[in-house]
C-alpha cells in the first residue's frame, strides 16, 4: 500500500531518499524501483526492519528495482544519525502520528534534508481518524499508537515554522477507511470477525490484483474519505 504519489516528484539518478519511520518497507521499496537511487529505510522496530529487509531481498531476486542500492538501519527520529543536509528526498509516512515531540522530529528530518528538495509526510485524515478514536477508546490508547489527530492546517504550520514550504497534497486509501470504522467498532485487537477478516481479505486482492474498477473507485472516494492526508514541502 504506496501512500506516496512518486509521479509528483522529480527524482533523479544519483538520489538519496530516506524513508523515515518505515515500517515493514512499503515505501523503501517503492522508492527502490527508481532509477540508480539510493535509499535508506530506518526505524525503531527491529520486527518491522526485518520484514523490510525480506521485501527487498525478494526485490532483489527478481530483478525488480531500479538498479540503485539499499540499506536498512533501527534510528530514532529524534537524533538520526546523518549529517546535515545529506539527503535529496525525505519521506515520513504514517509516523509523527505516534511520536510525542513531533516538533522536535520535524526540525530533525528537515536536518537532514537538502535545502531546495522535498519533504512528503502523511498522517490519517482527521475527521476519519476521529471516527475511529470515537469507536474505540483502545484504538487511540494501545502502546505504540496514535496519540493525537491533524488537521490539515495544523501539520503545514508545524512544517512550515521549520522551514519548510508546502507545495501539493491529496488523500489516499478511501477504501480502508470503512475497514478501520470496521475494526474499531468491534474491537482494534479482535481476530474473529468475519466481516472485519472479509473485507481485510478484499483489500489484499485489491492491493494485488489492482483492478480498474477498485482504482476508479478509490481515486472518486479519495476526496471525500482518503483515510490518509499526504502533503508535499520543499525546504
Amino acid at each position: 500500500m504506496i501512500t506516496v504519489d512518486f509521479n509528483r516528484l522529480t527524482v533523479t539518478p544519483g538520489f538519496r531518499i530516506l524513508d523515515i519511520g518505515c515500517g515493514n518497507g512499503r515505501h523503501t521499496s517503492a522508492a527502490y524501483d527508481l532509477k540508480n537511487v539510493a535509499v535508506i529505510g530506518a526505524d525503531l522496530n527491529l520486527k518491522d526492519l526485518y520484514i523490510a529487509a525480506k521485501r527487498l531481498k525478494w526485490h532483489e531476486s527478481m530483478m525488480d528495482h531500479g538498479e540503485g542500492s539499499w540499506n536498512l538501519m533501527a534510528a530514532d527520529i529524534l537524533a538520526l544519525p546523518f549529517y546535515d543536509h545529506g539527503f535529496d528526498l525525505v519521506i515520513c509516512s504514517e509516523v509523527l502520528e505516534h511520536v510525542p515531540d513531533h516538533q522536535a522530529a520535524v526540525k530533525e528530518i528537515l536536518r537532514v534534508l537538502k535545502p531546495g528538495c522535498n519533504l512528503v509526510v502523511s498522517v490519517p485524515r482527521c475527521w476519519p481518524e476521529k471516527i475511529c478514536w470515537a469507536l474505540s477508546t483502545q484504538y487511540c490508547h494501545t502502546k505504540g499508537g496514535h496519540i493525537r489527530i491533524y488537521t490539515f492546517k495544523e501539520l503545514e504550520k508545524m512544517i512550515r515554522t521549520e522551514g519548510a514550504s508546502k507545495w501539493g497534497s491529496h488523500f489516499a486509501h478511501a477504501l480502508h477507511t470503512p475497514f478501520w470504522w470496521l475494526k474499531c467498532l468491534v474491537g482494534p485487537d479482535r481476530q474473529n470477525v468475519a466481516l472485519v477478516n472479509l473485507y481485510h481479505r478484499f483489500l489484499t486482492w485489491d492491493l494485488m490484483q489492482k483492478p480498474a474498477f477498485t482504482r476508479l473507485l478509490e481515486k472518486l472516494l479519495n476526496p471525500l474519505m482518503g483515510k490518509s492526508l499526504v502533503v508535499y514541502f520543499k525546504k
